[in-house]
Formats: structure tokens, sequence, C-alpha cells
């Protein structure tokens, strides 16, 4: 049976999806069918880091919550990111997309949608993809279909910043998924900055929250100046940050 994995921030810009897509791919690497979904409805973005253009969209997650097609259809596979990266044995990936169309947008916004056809929908990709992971990259903070998200999961990651305004929002959010009975939960922390801080600030999160840290991510400029144009990973298999990375994907898959 595949695992379902949220991957949640309390506020933006924590660069969750970023985190996501790197996972993704580097659980491919590993050999695994992996599905990811855009949830992100309101400012979806995750495409762009699989080179996926919106023209290519036939149908995204909008159209599959409407009934227009279904949820298989909204899934592009985006495995082409592993080639030519001397990768050997390496699985699948497929995503499932949030509309970049503004009218589609502004509908989601006034109108709403049915939060339960995510709970089915994530089950159907999963078996007719024949998927090991699902990775569902969630809207920041919280709200129904996050807390659905949340609630469906098998494994709950939590990126946070350390700043004192993603402490305090990501104690809330530990509290819920606490709540919610979430099987297990991790935190990433991202964009840190005193390499030589890190083992402590790792402690200091693993005791503040009670919830195991897979890793500390640097502020990274390398990361910056690739800019989403890529999978940072593939791209830099030798790079420290890469490092947290795969340690972190190792410890979901074993999870």
């Amino acid at each position: 049976m595949g695992k379902i994995i949220s991957v949640h921030s309390f506020r933006g810009g924590t660069g969750k999806s970023n985190v996501t897509a790197n996972l993704a791919a580097l659980l491919a690497r590993l050999g695994k069918r992996v599905g990811i979904v855009d949830t992100d409805i309101q400012s979806p973005g995750i495409h762009v880091l699989f080179n996926l253009s919106p023209e290519r969209f036939r149908y995204a997650l909008n159209d599959y919550l409407w009934g227009k097609c279904r949820i298989e259809e909204a899934a592009y596979d985006v495995s082409g990111v592993l080639e030519g990266r001397r990768l050997k044995d390496a699985g699948s990936l497929h995503l499932i997309p949030g509309s970049m169309r503004t009218g589609e947008i502004t509908r989601i916004l006034r109108d709403g949608y049915d939060v339960g056809l995510l709970n089915s929908g994530f089950q159907e990709l999963m078996e007719r993809l024949e998927l090991t992971h699902l990775l569902i990259d969630t809207h920041p903070g919280v709200n129904e279909e996050t807390l659905l998200s949340i609630a469906i999961s098998d494994i709950l990651l939590l990126i946070l910043r350390p700043d004192q305004q993603d402490y305090q929002g990501t104690a809330i959010t530990v509290e819920l998924a606490r709540q919610l009975e979430v099987e297990q939960m991790f935190m990433l922390v991202n964009k840190a900055i005193n390499p030589r801080d890190f083992t402590a600030l790792k402690q200091r999160v693993e005791s503040t929250y009670h919830v195991p840290v897979l890793g500390v991510l640097p502020l990274s400029g390398d990361v910056a100046i690739l800019g989403s144009g890529d999978i940072f990973a593939l791209a830099n298999p030798d790079h420290p940050v890469t490092s947290v990375l795969e340690a972190a994907a190792q410890r979901i898959d074993a999870a």
C-alpha cells in the first residue's frame, strides 16, 4: 500500500514546493513510483520545477474537482527530469498541477469546491497509477482542504524557517495534527543561516515540538540562483543541500 505524504508550512516563503519537488525526485531516483498533487490551488506553481508548461495542461486539479475529468487524466508524466542524470533503476514521477487560468483561480476563490473529493481522488490516483508515494503540496496556513489532506496522510512533513513567526504558527499545526491523529510527523528546517548552529538548532526544534527533524537546510545562494529552473538535487548531486534532502527522502521511504 502506498503512502500519502502531506508537505505543509504554516506560512508562505518557506521553500515548501521546492522541497516537495526535490523529495519526490529523490524518491523516484530510489526506484519508487511517485505522484505529486499541487493543492495550493490559489497560487499553484510546483509545475515550474518540472518544466511543465501550462500550455500542456489539458486538465488540472481544478477540472477533477469540478467533475470534468477523472483524477488520473489530470496527471502528467514528468519522469523526464530523471533522464540524463546517470540514474539507474529510476522510478517514475507524475504531477497533477493546479490551473494557471485566472478565471479558474477566481472561481475557486468565489465558489470553493467539494473538499471531500480530494480524499477519494488521492486514493483513486494511487491505485490507478500504482504509486508507492503520493506527495501533497498543500496551501500554507490552515484551511479546510489542508486539514483534510493532513487527516488522511500517513506522514506529515512540516517545513519551517528559523523564524519566530514560523515557530509560533508551526506549533498550531503540530497541535492540529496531533488532534487529527496523524500516524507520523516529521520536520525539516529550511533557510538556516549559521552552519555552526545547525546541530543545536535541530535539537532545539525537536525539544520544542517533540517531533523528529529530518535535517536542517542552509540558506543557499546556489538554490536561489537556480530560481526553480530545475530540480536542485538532481542538477547538483554533490551539493550539501542535496545531502540533507537525500537523507530526508530515505527516512521518509523507510517510515
